[in-house]
């Protein structure tokens, strides 16, 4: 054994200890899965074949990331088919929790009510409360009602009001079909979710991801807040300007609401939907 440890050469310097550590690197085992090379302790005994086949490996794979990015081009599909033949629509976002009879609850129908007569799908998030009561609306003025509903552990299903609907998985994929499928946002009081519409939206306005696309607060006493702390702080502080601002109407009236829409909505051009 010591003669076996004698016989062997240590590298004279740091280029030939270099040159010996590629050496034993170039014969590590490996193994090739796709175009992901795997060594050392990366290397799976399975093969992909292998786990495929064999109905008593594990079934784990259904929930890794390569699959879920086939669940995830699979909701876009399905929410573009589904909308694809939709026409002009507006999307109305608030709170789950506004209950029924509340003021907020009769703007919504009466919002709803209105882009119904004026022509427009109503599109919201399928659930209770403000969603509920646009969607009521439009339904109620034979209009066409949608409700893009999101799995939640917390959330009931689409409410009854609700002519076509879709329950997505991500938010992501969701939030892309609000924006692509409507010429504008109206957003009646609401809490997280809702801030978080109202705030995508305006990016994707800012930053022109979309043009001539209208967001109207509806509420002034629930808003006014929020507007004048955008304004006494991001914008007297630099992180926002004054034409940020003006990307944000805010009303307690109706009329108004469909008025800014008409505006803004007769100078965007919308494509024809296929025949």
């Amino acid at each position: 054994m010591a003669d076996e440890v004698n016989d062997v050469k240590v590298p004279d310097g740091p280029a030939q200890r270099n040159e010996a550590r590629l050496a034993q690197r170039l014969r590590l085992p490996e193994r090739q899965r796709g175009p992901v090379l795997m060594r050392r302790g990366q290397i799976q005994d399975e093969t992909t074949d292998q786990r495929l086949l064999d109905s008593r490996g594990p079934t784990d794979w259904v929930h890794s990331d390569p699959w879920r990015v086939l669940r995830i081009q699979s909701e876009f599909v399905e929410g573009f088919g589904a909308l694809a033949e939709l026409g002009p629509a507006i999307s109305v976002f608030g709170s789950a929790r506004t209950p029924e009879g509340s003021t907020e609850y009769v703007a919504g129908v009466k919002i709803g009510s209105a882009l119904a007569n004026a022509g427009y799908a109503v599109i919201t998030g399928g659930g209770p409360g403000a969603m509920e009561a646009a969607n009521r609306g439009a339904v109620e003025a034979g209009g066409v009602s949608v409700g893009l509903g999101i799995e939640l552990p917390f959330e009931q299903g689409l409410n009854e009001y609700v002519d076509i609907g879709i329950n997505f998985r991500y938010f992501f994929v969701r939030k892309t079909m609000f924006v692509k499928y409507s010429q504008g946002f109206v957003v009646l009081p609401g809490g997280f979710g809702t801030l978080d519409e109202l705030f995508e939206a305006l990016t994707l306005v800012q930053t022109r991801k979309v043009t001539r696309f209208p967001v109207i607060l509806f509420g002034s006493d629930y808003w006014r807040g929020l507007l004048d702390w955008v304004t006494h702080t991001l914008v007297a502080d630099g992180k926002a300007s004054k034409a940020d601002l003006e990307l944000i109407h805010l009303t307690d009236d109706v009329d108004e609401v469909m008025e800014l829409l008409r505006t803004a909505t007769a100078t965007r051009v919308i494509p024809e939907r296929p025949e």
